[in-house]
């Protein structure tokens, strides 16, 4: 989709020692009632509600400003890091957002995940593949309310059919929006029956979420800013007669997702440098 500022810190342990492997608890025998009969989905939301990203509450951010002086501990990905925002900093103040990181069971008993290619009409990312969701709007409750919200919208997904499990360390979108990524288990995919919302969506599809750690059918490309370097992933997926290319920002939160899920690093170096923010942030500064 697009590039991500930096991604996130070193996968953390997600599940007690005795039971880290993914296929154990994708085996467990739990009751599975609330995840459609699924004993293998019920095992998987089990554990990842688990996990705990840090959490950056917004009186946390200005006290830090106030604190620190035109410096913020991020609340985007930034663990430990204070970004320089400028003389003015109340002019750093990212948007909100949040995409779903919608999880389902295949016919062949792997995870997938559920995508969407932006339709050629949009201003911004047009044709590009994206998770679904978009901004915070005023009555969303949190950021699994905004993400659900949005898929509803995009791709007609029934809110009461996601069972939202946890939300993973914030990311930093190329225009600087902090974007939430939301995990969620569709607990019955026979009635999703996805209505797409032609404005925004051309096409729904699904993926592997474990191809998103290993290094086949994966390209990358060097870019800088302000003299840092990184590395931007391209993930090149076919599916049926159509193929697809997922980079940028939502295949690092890919990468993050299934990071925490097969509690794993990936095939690959990541290179994910800290940046620095220029002096002067405004609504028009991007990363390249």
């Amino acid at each position: 989709m697009i590039s991500i500022l930096r991604t996130l810190p070193t996968t953390r342990s997600l599940l007690p020692r005795a039971s880290s492997s993914i296929t154990k608890f994708m085996d467990s025998s739990s009751n599975a009632s609330s995840i459609g009969g699924s004993q293998r989905l019920f095992a998987l939301a089990q554990h990842l509600r688990q996990y705990k990203a840090p959490s950056f509450p917004e009186d946390i951010v200005e006290q830090s400003i106030e604190e620190i002086g035109g410096k913020v501990v991020s609340q985007v990905g930034f663990q430990e890091s204070a970004i320089p925002i400028g003389q003015n900093p109340e002019k750093f103040r990212p948007k909100k957002a949040a995409v779903l990181i919608c999880l389902f069971e295949g016919d062949d008993g792997d995870l997938r995940v559920i995508l969407t290619k932006r339709s050629s009409k949009l201003s911004t990312h047009s044709g590009e593949v994206a998770l679904p969701g978009g901004k915070t709007e005023e009555g969303d409750k949190d950021d699994g309310d905004t993400a659900k919200r949005e898929a509803k919208e995009e791709i007609g997904l029934d809110p009461e059919l996601v069972n939202v499990v946890t939300v993973l360390e914030p990311f930093l979108s190329k225009h600087l929006l902090r974007v939430v990524p939301v995990i969620g288990i569709l607990h019955d995919k026979k009635a999703f029956k996805p209505v797409l919302n032609p404005a925004e969506v051309e096409a729904v599809f699904d993926a592997p979420l474990e191809m998103f750690l290993k290094d086949e059918n994966r390209r990358q490309d060097e870019r800088e800013w302000m003299g840092e370097k990184y590395l931007l992933h391209f993930f090149d997926y076919d599916i049926g007669h159509k193929k697809y290319i997922i980079w940028g920002l939502t295949a690092g939160i890919l990468i993050r997702a299934a990071s925490v899920v097969y509690q794993r690093q990936p095939a690959f170096v990541e290179q994910n440098p800290k940046f620095k923010l220029p002096q002067d942030v405004s609504k028009d500064t991007t990363i390249p």
